[in-house]
């Protein structure tokens, strides 16, 4: 009779200790989806996970649609600093597994596991041992996994812990997957739909944006404007449709040419600007003369089979030497740009 009270006790406790994380589960994922802002998602899963899971180390890796790779968007633990750039193959190792075949997994001792990919250990100098996985899933897609390894108070995992993390994950698939739509409707307004780089409305904004905090940080800022030679000869000869064609292979040569902080914008026509944060004038020049070589150096539309060269006229100019607001770097940009075209074409000048 003693030991079946015992039995009771403990089969209550354990109930009682499902029922607080899932309660747990279902307040985070509230919270987590009551935000459209992708980075704020992450901070918040970021926050949350560890108050309802106890893992060493912990991640949140994400779909490449594109390379078909899982990229970290999270990783929480020791050594993470040394793996937060690798990337995994669809398929590769625990966590490429769960995002191919689409199911939660609990693996006690990863060694006897043929699944498991020990080379982000080598990297990391970090010893996996355990590990449970789940897919993040929204309305039939897979967007990455979440995965957690080797619990922190010495006991191991268990089949409720992969329950509590499913469950989190439904809420976090759903979290991203807002997020990610809400993005894609904002981009519709602010990119260029031909070329899909940023459209004048955009350019506006951010180099007022820019400016203000180029003055407040006391930093450089440039500006280039880039206006193509003789493209109309192309629409005249080839046709608008290839005209367009022709943009888009201009646009990507651009994207390729400059960093991941600088805004490159489609200014309308055959007239791009790019601008350049913390850029000095002489590292505009830089950049500048790195598309036009780029141009000159590509052969356009040669799968279409007509194989034409272009070339561009570039002005640049530059915050605080050649303007102090926003008219006024654009007035300069934009006349380098003209002097170019009325002389020689085919070269970059400064204001």
């Amino acid at each position: 009779m003693e030991k079946t009270c015992e039995i009771e006790e403990i089969a209550k406790n354990d109930i009682e200790k499902k029922f607080k994380i899932l309660k747990s589960v279902y307040e985070i994922g509230k919270l987590i989806t009551s935000t459209l802002d992708s980075e704020k998602v992450l901070q918040l899963i970021t926050e949350k996970v560890g108050e309802v899971l106890s893992a060493e180390n912990w991640s949140l890796l994400l779909v490449d649609e594109e390379k078909q790779e899982l990229y970290f968007g999270i990783v929480v633990g020791s050594c993470s600093d040394k793996i937060k750039k690798k990337r995994l193959k669809l398929g590769e190792g625990i966590a490429g597994w769960v995002a191919v075949n689409r199911q939660p997994i609990l693996i006690p001792d990863v060694y006897k596991d043929p699944r498991f990919f020990p080379g982000m250990d080598k990297v990391s100098g970090f010893k996996t041992e355990s590990i449970i996985c789940a897919p993040l899933i929204s309305k039939g897609k897979v967007l990455g996994v979440i995965e957690l390894i080797n619990k922190k108070i010495g006991d191991e995992f268990t089949e409720s812990d992969l329950e509590s993390l499913t469950h989190l994950a439904d809420y976090i698939a759903i979290a991203i997957d807002n997020a990610k739509n809400f993005e894609k409707i904002q981009e519709l307004t602010i990119k260029d739909d031909l070329t899909c780089l940023y459209n004048t409305r955009f350019f506006h904004e951010m180099l007022e944006r820019e400016i203000k905090r180029a003055i407040r940080k006391k930093r450089d800022l440039s500006l280039i404007f880039m206006d193509l030679d003789h493209f109309k000869d192309v629409n005249d000869t080839y046709g608008h449709i290839y005209g367009s064609l022709l943009l888009k292979q201009v646009a990507e040569i651009i994207r390729d040419s400059v960093r991941n902080i600088d805004i490159p914008i489609r200014y309308g026509g055959d007239e791009f600007v790019i601008i350049l944060p913390e850029t000095s004038k002489q590292d505009a020049k830089i950049v500048a003369k790195r598309i036009l070589e780029s141009l000159r150096n590509t052969v356009f539309l040669k799968e279409e089979g007509i194989n034409i060269k272009l070339t561009a006229s570039l002005g640049f100019a530059s915050y605080p030497e050649d303007a102090k607001d926003k008219e006024g770097l654009i007035k300069a940009a934009d006349n380098a740009m003209y002097k170019v075209k009325n002389m020689s074409r085919n070269n970059v000048m400064s204001a």
